[in-house]
């Protein structure tokens, strides 16, 4: 919005000739302003130069010796600036913290922390500007009144937002009648009498799940739902007279709200105004587990030493960010993203700095790398109740996360996600984006080829394909170990070559040989080269009342180097036949019949029968956990409930269905098309953001043009590329360079930090990362059993 002429006639006296609407202006309902830390490095307001905010397009940029905000006004010909600087209130605590009450933070205003200083600056004329000109006290009483960038960006991160759903909407209650209080009542198939559930439909009291803390329950209140189908259950001593309660939708598997809460009690007999809380509430129970999630930040009783340094920068919590912090840790640590992004090149010229994926990845590499913003945070003051050297304050990534998150479902949120998928997203966003021939793609690094070997047992002839992989799932075995009532299950540890081991272990699955017409094959994977950097997923998933929930296995892998020799495919030998094409390819047959049992145990978790088969398609057949893990990863696949199509075996040229000529060109366009777009839109149902996906996932394959040409299966064009990914090289030495470790039931729940393997005063030392603090870890064993995400370094 710009000044009215009448503001701007009066400028003149000033002596600077900026003073005009042509370089300044208000930020309006649709603008980002940047008044936080530079959109081009973290610097900062806090920092003793202060931060320069365009007040014309409202870009942050820093004062001091990098003077991102000089260039920015040079570049764009924008010279009138607010500098802001933030120093911070110094207030001696003689009391400990608070213990946290509730999951919404109360935070202090930032008028209580902080003294703010602004100065408006003509860069061009380097001279101040009075703050009394009427046109400049609107402007920058606009601007620090305006929504910060990260703010626009933020939802409310800790407070849980419950709503109702159809099931207490349209809830159908029984005759009337008293139920027993709650002092003589107890679960209708056992004695518990605590953490009991009165189900709102027919009166039934059933004990609920056991909780965090040795809340004892056998969860009859669950088994009461699954045998009537009485949805909405309300648990007794969670009630108060204001009318809250845990009110939980079994159909739903969700914590709701009910609305009318009074009136569906007063069918049971009781009163809602005489009610008494008299155990703790979800919430509760789960705030007093994240309290105990914290990964240990002591020993022996002495919180560990905070580390700072060159690579030793932690990232602030924007509110459940935690996975994106520690999967940043893990990569930023790698020579190839330090080389690609930690580096003298001049930052790109680009309208909007915040917006550009490559200058924030710059950003972030100096961020974490130099140690420029690795020092005690100075807001802190030493006392009886804080240690003596204060953690560091942590970079706030949220220009970076925005960017990352922009147009995706779960990661454009401040929910917690799963990290291994933002690993997976990040990793597809830095592949499509833009490198220097002299740099190239640091996921490069992370990239190999697994080669499938599949034999008829009949006839003994057998098929070779490869896939490129940037990361691989392994399956952890289960095995619970005895433990006292009330105790948490423990498992028994699994060595990692065990994990390797069953998923380069043959398998028989159920196909139709196009050779013999024989049923029976004997599948089997191994690595056709390896990576320079190895990653891993470890799935630790048990289904416990019928909920998949993920436990901690301790999986125990080596800290010196360990071969893998023995998992490299040896390739097709001389004396081995080819199997031919699948007969299906041209009379449309399935060769793809579920297993029953498999399919039987997933219906009965309640997945659709169409689920059910691609989640055994994709997985071998075999197992219904494999099965039911592919599913919970890929839930949100546009096509997920699309059937299975068996008719046209996957990528085959002739006979396939035309593509939309549209969606064709729109990927011709961003120099996608030819015979690749082709198969690319194919292989995804013609769904283009991803056809994009995974063209940039199969650089090496030249679409079905290739197997026309006589190059082999389509499976084959992978690995004939000029340019391929890995190593046959042997030996293959891999060791444990950085771990992501989770704690929680749920990989949506819980918290994520990341551990390192550093060289400190030049002995190899592990670092944690618990998002803004870096600690030494003096024994890492414990916190192992909680790794979820693995990188392992060639050496």
């Amino acid at each position: 919005m710009a000044p009215d002429s009448s503001d701007s006639s009066d400028l003149v006296e000033t002596g600077c000739s900026h003073i005009s609407p042509e370089y300044i202006c208000k930020p309006g309902p649709n603008d980002s302003v940047y008044r936080e830390d530079c959109t081009q490095c973290f610097d900062s307001i806090d920092d003793p130069a202060g931060l320069d905010v365009c007040l014309k397009c409202f870009n942050g940029g820093c004062a001091g010796d990098r003077n991102h905000g000089k260039l920015h006004s040079t570049s764009k010909g924008h010279p009138i600036v607010l500098n802001i600087r933030r120093t911070r209130k110094h207030i001696v605590r003689d009391e400990p913290p608070l213990k946290m009450s509730k999951l919404a933070i109360a935070a202090e205003t930032e008028a209580d922390r902080y003294e703010t200083q602004l100065t408006v600056k003509c860069l061009d004329c380097d001279h101040n500007v009075p703050r009394d000109i009427p046109i400049v006290d609107q402007v920058v009483k606009a601007v620090m009144s305006a929504n910060t960038f990260s703010r626009k960006e933020e939802v409310k991160a800790w407070e849980q937002e419950l709503t109702s759903c159809e099931h207490i909407l349209t809830l159908q209650q029984g005759e009337p009648r008293k139920i027993a209080s709650q002092s003589l009542g107890h679960c209708s198939q056992c004695d518990l009498n605590e953490n009991l559930w009165l189900c709102l439909e027919c009166g039934n009291l059933g004990c609920g799940r056991a909780q965090f803390g040795g809340v004892g329950g056998n969860s009859h209140a669950l088994a009461h739902s699954k045998e009537t189908s009485h949805g909405v259950a309300v648990k007794l001593g969670s009630i108060t007279p204001e009318g809250t309660a845990d009110v939980y939708c079994y159909t739903c598997d969700e914590e709701r709200v009910d609305e009318h809460l009074a009136t569906h009690l007063a069918n049971w007999g009781i009163v809602l105004a005489e009610q008494q809380k008299t155990e703790k509430s979800l919430t509760e129970l789960q705030i007093e587990q994240n309290l105990k999630w914290e990964f240990a930040m002591t020993t022996d009783g002495k919180e560990l030493t905070p580390l700072f340094g060159p690579g030793l920068t932690g990232l602030k919590n924007l509110g459940n960010s935690c996975y994106l912090a520690s999967i940043l840790q893990c990569l930023f640590d790698l020579p190839s993203f330090q080389k690609r992004y930690l580096n003298d090149l001049p930052l790109p010229e680009t309208e909007e700095p915040a917006q550009d994926l490559e200058t924030q990845l710059r950003k972030m590499a100096d961020g974490l790398l130099s140690g420029r913003y690795s020092k005690p945070d100075s807001d802190v003051i030493v006392s009886e109740h804080s240690p003596e050297v204060p953690h560091q304050k942590g970079l706030a990534p949220s220009m970076l996360k925005h960017l990352i998150g922009r147009g995706h479902a779960e990661f454009s949120t401040m929910r917690q996600q799963d990290a291994f998928e933002f690993l997976q997203h990040f990793i597809k966003l830095v592949t499509r984006s833009n490198h220097p021939a002299n740099l190239g793609d640091p996921t490069k690094a992370m990239r190999f080829l697994m080669e499938q070997r599949l034999q008829c047992l009949s006839c003994k002839k057998v098929r070779y394909s490869s896939n490129e992989h940037d990361s691989l799932f392994i399956d952890v075995p289960l095995e619970q170990l005895p433990a006292e009532e009330g105790e948490a299950p423990q498992y028994k540890p699994v060595p990692l070559k065990e994990c390797l081991d069953t998923l380069t272990s043959p398998e028989n699955v159920e196909l139709n040989c196009p050779a013999c017409d024989g049923k029976n094959f004997s599948k089997r994977l191994l690595f056709k080269t390896f990576p320079e950097v190895l990653v891993l997923n470890a799935r630790k998933m048990a289904v416990i009342n019928w909920v998949p929930v993920k436990v901690d296995v301790p999986v125990l892998v080596d800290e010196a180097p360990f071969a893998l020799d023995e998992y490299l495919s040896k390739g097709k030998q001389e004396d081995e036949e080819d199997l031919p094409e699948d007969a299906s390819a041209t009379s449309n047959v399935p060769t793809f019949v579920p297993n029953a049992e498999a399919v039987a145990f997933l219906e009965a978790m309640g997945f659709p029968r169409v689920r059910a088969e691609k989640g055994l398609h994709a997985t071998g057949n075999n197992d219904g956990e494999a099965a039911l893990n592919w599913i919970l990863e890929h839930m949100d696949d546009p096509d997920i409930d699309t059937p299975l199509d068996l008719g046209q075996p996957k990528g085959a040229a002739s006979g396939a269905a035309p593509v939309d000529p549209e969606k064709l060109v729109m990927l011709e366009s961003m120099g996608l098309g030819g015979p690749r777009g082709e198969k690319a839109l194919r292989e995804t149902h013609g769904d283009v953001e991803r056809a994009i996906e995974w063209m940039f996932s199969h650089p090496d394959d030249e679409g079905d043009a290739a197997v026309d040409a006589g190059q082999g299966s389509p499976e084959a064009a992978n690995s004939t590329g000029s340019s391929p990914v890995g190593s046959s090289e042997l030996p293959a030495k891999f060791q444990l360079q950085s771990i992501a470790c989770h704690k929680g039931t749920s990989i949506h729940a819980g918290h994520y930090v990341a551990f390192v393997r550093k060289n400190l005063d030049s002995e190899p030392s592990w670092v944690m990362f618990n998002d803004e603090k870096v600690v030494k870890v003096v024994d890492v064993d414990e916190m192992k059993k909680f790794a979820y995400v693995y990188f392992f370094k060639r050496v």
